[in-house]
C-alpha cells in the first residue's frame, strides 16, 4: 500500500521530494532532518503507536502539518489525532480523491476531516449538555481512566483488568478522543482536579 501511496503521490504532486519511514525512529530522525512541508502519518507503527509520536514530531518541527492516513475508524480516533496535533484524518478506506483534497487542504494551512465525520461532530457538539468530562467515558473506560492516573502502567492495568495491552492502549485512546486531552499527565490531572483518585 505504501509503495501505491508513493506513486500516488509523485504522479499528483510533480516534482515533490517525498520519503519514507518504516517506524517511528526512522520517522523522527527524517523530522529532524530538515523542515517538511506535510507528514502522512499511519497510527498502526511497529515500535509505538502514531498518536504517541505526534507530541515528538510537533516539539521537533511545531510547524510540520501532519495528515493522519490510518486503517482505524475514524469514530475512534480522529478527534484524538486532532487534539494531538494533527492537521486531519483520513481512512484507508476513504477514496483516492478524498486523500487529495485533505493534502491540498492541509498544505494550505487548513484541516481536514471527512463530510461525514464533521456532521457527526457538529451534531455530537449540539447535542452535549455541559457536565464532567468524564461522564462521556463507559464503565470500563472510566476504570482504565482511575488506573492511569494512579500511574498504572498498560501492562499493570492489563493485568488488573485482565485485559491485553493492546485493548488497554485502545480504551487510553478513546478516552483521550472523548476528553480532548493529549497525554496521560493530562488525565491524571483531571482526575485529581475532579477527585477521581486519592
Amino acid at each position: 500500500m505504501r509503495l501505491g501511496i508513493r506513486h500516488f503521490l509523485e504522479a499528483t504532486f510533480e516534482g515533490a521530494l517525498i520519503e519514507e519511514a518504516n517506524n517511528a525512529e526512522q520517522t523522527l530522525g527524517l523530522v529532524r532532518q530538515k523542515p517538511w512541508d506535510l507528514l502522512l502519518l499511519d497510527l498502526t507503527l511497529p515500535d509505538r503507536n502514531g498518536l504517541d509520536i505526534l507530541q515528538d514530531i510537533k516539539h521537533a518541527q511545531p510547524d510540520l502539518s501532519v495528515l493522519v492516513f490510518s486503517g482505524s475508524g475514524e469514530d475512534e480516533f480522529a478527534v484524538a489525532a486532532l487534539t494531538a496535533g494533527a492537521s486531519g484524518f483520513v481512512t484507508k478506506a476513504n477514496s483516492v480523491p478524498e486523500l487529495t483534497r485533505a493534502i491540498q487542504k492541509v498544505l494550505a494551512g487548513g484541516k481536514y476531516v471527512s463530510p461525514a465525520l464533521a456532521d457527526r461532530l457538529a451534531l455530537n457538539f449540539l447535542s452535549k449538555s455541559p457536565g464532567p468530562l468524564h461522564e462521556a467515558l463507559s464503565e470500563r473506560e472510566f476504570q482504565v481512566l482511575r488506573l492511569i492516573a494512579t500511574g498504572q502502567s498498560p501492562t499493570d492495568i492489563a493485568a488488573t483488568l485482565s485485559l491485553s495491552v493492546k485493548t488497554v492502549s485502545t480504551y487510553r485512546a478513546r478516552i483521550l478522543e472523548k476528553m480532548l486531552m493529549h497525554s496521560n499527565a493530562d488525565l491524571t490531572r483531571y482526575a485529581l482536579k475532579e477527585h477521581l483518585v486519592q
